[in-house]
């Protein structure tokens, strides 16, 4: 199904959220959309909200034409059909996922819900939430979800925080590092850090030169107040710096005076791998968590970010983002709701790279019923993004025993997998339906950082995530110059013939939940996907059609 987001019910934005603890039901054939049967784990209720407080909610629609967008997606990806490459311009996706005019009619005829503070056991963010909130039968076929409702993962869960590592010299092989121009050819297998030029070597970048940088962009999503510092970047890049002013989206801020890991990695790392090319990093306000005065923050920080993009004519063809939840802790209606979001920016002709986690298969492994699972990372397990494991070592590459992976509970698999994962399960004897996730890896570990003029080495898929988008970046890079269309929605090409583009890993594994996880296989393993980029063998065969 297909959606579009209405913003704000007014009557909850224009009144007192005190006025309504009681669940509204002003139809007698209310439904429960969805409900939880108790208190997400970790979380206490402190009751209901002060007087006067109030709240943004956010309506997926269902479009009148169903499939018409996932259907558009697959034609402009698929190498195979006519419309390879014809992508979609914003108005033209507008029109595919526009409601039916009835739908819009019965919008703000509904909602029942009785809104609550929540405080979270162990990162002390407080919420605001419901436990369970219906809609009239009606509307059921109408409406996908609504948002905030019954979402409770913290906000401050989201980041795939990359992990320091002890320095030990980190400065002096910064230094050493970044006083030369000339490229590694001798990588060690065990090899200290590892380096900008070592990954253009190793992943095959080092001789391309970026011509379409007038036309051509990577973008880089930055949550929490989390924002880089051109000081770092000039450090890091050695006199280098790229990055355009960053836009602020939802109130988000930007003060480069106080940088954070998370996106001074990001904006390094992609600007590192695709120099020139401009890298705009966009500083997303919005947390879900309540101000001091016990108002929401402003909305959705993903839908407020993919929104933003999807309003905008023109946007960056890559796209690297390194934050997410468990999967667990989001419902379907809202997790499917927003993966609609990434598909349409496929359809615009844009590849979205998705950090899977530092976790291996899981670390919280105990689902609400007490039950022993392994957990996967959301947005990465949405099948309309290209979701990025991590590796680790050189000749051979194995996969990095933290990079996130496995099976989804809310997307079945999708057909451009069919193959692949089949293959990897008829091994396994196992028989997971769900989509399966990394798509792609990139080495993980070891990783050179500034931050506030310091140097440190971490390790995280936020590490491979913005690597892999730079390396698409220049492909993108490549095709534009050569007259082509950008890559956009990458993974029909990674499962057919851009296989034979990429290293298979074949050893190692993602332990997790007690357990030694999966193990990389020869073929698509949910620890590295389908393997780790070679820049030359892929542009040769993105050229051919």
């Amino acid at each position: 199904m297909r959606y579009h987001w209405l913003y704000a019910l007014s009557f909850l934005t224009a009144t007192p959220l005190a006025d309504f603890a009681t669940p509204l039901a002003p139809w007698r054939d209310m439904q429960v959309k969805h409900t939880w049967n108790a208190v997400p784990a970790n979380w206490e209720t402190l009751g209901c909200p002060p007087a006067g407080t109030t709240i943004d909610l956010y309506i997926a629609l269902n479009s009148r034409h169903d499939d018409a967008l996932i259907d558009a997606l697959y034609e402009v990806s698929d190498p195979k059909h006519p419309r390879y490459g014809a992508h979609l311009s914003k108005e033209q996706v507008a029109e595919l996922v526009r409601p039916h005019p009835d739908t819009l009619e019965l919008a703000n005829q509904m909602l029942g819900a009785s809104y609550q503070l929540y405080r979270h056991a162990t990162v002390n963010d407080t919420i605001i939430r419901t436990v369970s909130y219906a809609l009239p039968d009606v509307l059921h076929a109408h409406i996908q979800a609504v948002a905030p409702t019954t979402y409770f993962a913290s906000a401050r869960t989201l980041r795939q925080a990359p992990r320091r590592r002890p320095v030990e010299a980190a400065t002096a092989l910064a230094e050493a590092e970044t006083a030369s121009s000339k490229p590694v050819t001798v990588l060690s297998s065990r090899a200290g850090r590892v380096t900008p030029s070592q990954l253009r070597w190793m992943y095959k970048t080092f001789a391309y030169v970026p011509v379409a940088t007038d036309r051509n962009t990577l973008g880089v999503f930055g949550f929490q107040k989390q924002y880089p510092s051109e000081n770092d970047l000039t450090t890091f890049m050695s006199n280098f710096a790229t990055m355009c002013s960053p836009p602020l989206v939802n109130g988000g801020e930007y003060d480069p005076n106080t940088p954070g890991i998370g996106a001074n990695i990001d904006v390094q790392q992609a600007s590192a791998m695709a120099y020139p090319t401009p890298i705009i990093f966009y500083s997303v306000g919005g947390t879900g968590e309540i101000s001091d005065s016990g108002e929401p923050m402003p909305g959705d920080v993903y839908l407020e970010s993919l929104d933003y993009l999807l309003q905008k004519t023109d946007i960056p063809q890559t796209i690297s983002i390194s934050y997410g939840s468990h999967e667990w802790h989001v419902p379907p209606e809202y997790a499917r709701a927003l993966c609609i979001l990434f598909a349409q920016l496929g359809t615009r002709g844009v590849t979205v790279l998705y950090s899977t986690g530092d976790n291996g298969v899981g670390k919280e492994c105990e689902d609400e019923s007490g039950n022993v699972r392994f957990v996967i990372e959301f947005p990465a397990s949405c099948p309309y993004l290209t979701a990025v494991g991590g590796t680790t070592e050189y000749d051979p590459e194995v996969a990095a025993p933290l990079s996130g992976g496995g099976f989804s509970d809310h997307f079945p698999r999708p057909v451009y997998q069919d193959v692949a994962v089949s293959a990897f399960l008829s091994r396994q004897g196992t028989h997971p339906e769900g989509r399966g996730i990394p798509d792609i890896a990139a080495q993980a570990l070891r990783f050179p950082l500034v931050v506030g003029n310091a140097h440190f080495l971490v390790d995280g898929t936020s590490c491979s995530a913005p690597t892999v988008a730079g390396i698409i970046s220049l492909l993108n890079d490549y095709l534009i110059t050569n007259g082509r269309s950008p890559l956009g929605f990458l993974n029909i090409r990674l499962y057919d013939d851009g296989f034979a583009g990429l290293n298979d890993i074949t050893s190692g594994s993602n332990p997790g939940c007690g357990t030694d996880g999966f193990s990389a296989v020869p073929g698509w393993d949910p620890v590295t996907g389908v393997g780790t980029p070679d820049f030359e063998k892929l542009q040769n065969i993105f050229m051919i059609l």
